[in-house]
Parts: structure tokens; sequence; C-alpha cells
């Protein structure tokens, strides 16, 4: 068995862990040099939060293990095809390696699909479900946030 597979089945056999505890059957595998960081199952149903993500769960796990949020030279290993929330924190935290043994067609015939989702997105933002509006405010007086947030930047460099 490969190292890839081997960690795929640990996170399916988290999220079947999960699973029987009453959770949704996620779970995610972070590994960085050939040892696990960080794991995480789905805790959506037990914190009624909708980010509770196994992957999330997982990337905030081992950000706080590194004492870092950049993830580079991690992969993540996951039970089912990860959400497009989930893949932009992992890229957005540096991971530069992502399998999975699920696929949203595996999952779509028990609603475990986000292929939808992922559809929707790809579409320009005028033509998505939701409705997303740029609107350039700036109050007056202060800075500008974003100058406000360079300054503050430069001041601990």
């Amino acid at each position: 068995m490969s190292n890839t597979e081997r960690y795929l089945c640990q996170a399916i056999e988290l999220a079947r862990t999960n699973l029987e505890g009453g959770g949704r059957p996620f779970g995610a595998v972070i590994v960085r040099d050939g040892e696990v960081v960080a794991t995480g199952v789905n805790e959506i149903v037990g914190t009624n939060d909708p980010t509770a993500h196994a992957e999330m769960m997982a990337v905030r796990s081992a950000s706080q293990k590194l004492g870092s949020p950049n993830l580079e030279g991690c992969a993540v290993y996951a039970s089912g095809h990860p959400c497009p929330m989930c893949m932009a924190a992992m890229r957005l935290a540096g991971v530069g390696e992502v399998y999975y043994a699920y696929s949203n067609d595996d999952g779509a015939p028990y609603g475990l699909s986000t292929a939808a989702i992922y559809a929707d997105l790809a579409k320009p933002l005028s033509e998505q479900s939701m409705k997303i509006s740029y609107v350039p405010v700036r109050p007056e007086p202060g800075p500008d946030l974003y100058d406000q947030w360079k300054n503050r930047q430069a001041k601990q460099a």
C-alpha cells in the first residue's frame, strides 16, 4: 500500500468513527515531511457551524500545532472531494497537494456532492445564485483601510 493510500484510509477511518458518533462521513489528514501534522472530522452536526468541515478542522489544527497560518509543504488527504470553501482555505494556507478517496459523483446519490456549488462558482458573479455586489464605500474621516494596514505592516517590519 502506498503512503497516499495509507493516509486516505486513515481519513476514511476518521470519517467512519465520526459517522458512528452521529457526525457526517468526512475525515481529513494533513501530512508534512511524512508525518501526520493534524487530523479533522466534520463537526457540523455537533457544533451547528457550517464551516466545521473535516478539512477546515484539520487546517485549523495544523496551523495551531505549527504556530503558523502557512501550511506550505503540507498535503491533505480527505475522505471525500473537498468543497470549494475547503479548497479555497487550503490554497490560502499554501497547501500544495490534495488527495481524496470519494468523488462528487460517488457522493451525489447520497446528497454528499458539492458539484453544483463548483458549477455555480464558475459562472460570472452576475449569474451566480447568490447576489454578490461591489459597493465601494470609504468612510470619512480616516485613512484608507488598506493603506492603514500597509502602514502598520511597515512599522512592524
